[in-house]
């Protein structure tokens, strides 16, 4: 059985929607807690090892300042991690992709997951390091099949 989790435990992100300016948003993850600081900011908080995708954009009068998207594995307490802003103590990033147009390639592969019955958070880590590596040397991801997450759930139930 599991133990009590802490919000201690949580990983903790700090999204922002102020229109046209700066939108931080979670496209994919099952969020334990949310806590809401104001009309324009919240924080929403993730348990030890669920996965989400967090997009930044930010914007000023002269065009966009910051787009990229991070997909992240929240940490066990004490664990290793990177540190990424906004997100607190950090975490295990799957997927760096930065400049709009591979955000949009990244969100389409998404889709296309989510398409196939599959809840994004619950695909092998592995394979989001796959589209990070793919993306970066400017090549096409290979899709994300059901028998792949198939074999991806028998070998982690195998490990637990």
């Amino acid at each position: 059985m599991p133990s009590a989790l802490s919000h201690d435990d949580m990983t903790d992100v700090e999204l922002s929607w102020i229109e046209k300016k700066i939108e931080y948003w979670i496209r994919f993850g099952h969020e334990a807690h949310e806590q809401v600081l104001d009309r324009r900011r919240r924080v929403v908080s993730f348990r030890p090892n669920t996965v989400f995708a967090f997009v930044r954009w930010a914007g000023n009068d002269f065009g966009t300042i910051i787009s990229r998207i991070d997909i992240v594995r929240a940490v066990e307490p004490g664990e290793p991690h990177q540190t990424l802003p906004f997100v607190r103590p950090g975490g295990e990033i799957l997927l760096k992709i930065e400049g709009w147009p591979k955000i949009e390639d990244v969100l389409r592969h998404v889709d296309a997951i989510e398409a196939i019955g599959i809840d994004a958070d619950t695909v092998s880590p592995d394979h989001w390091r796959h589209v990070h590596n793919q993306m970066a040397v400017g090549q096409q991801p290979r899709a994300y099949t059901p028998e792949q997450h198939r074999a991806f759930l028998l070998r982690r139930r195998a490990g637990s």
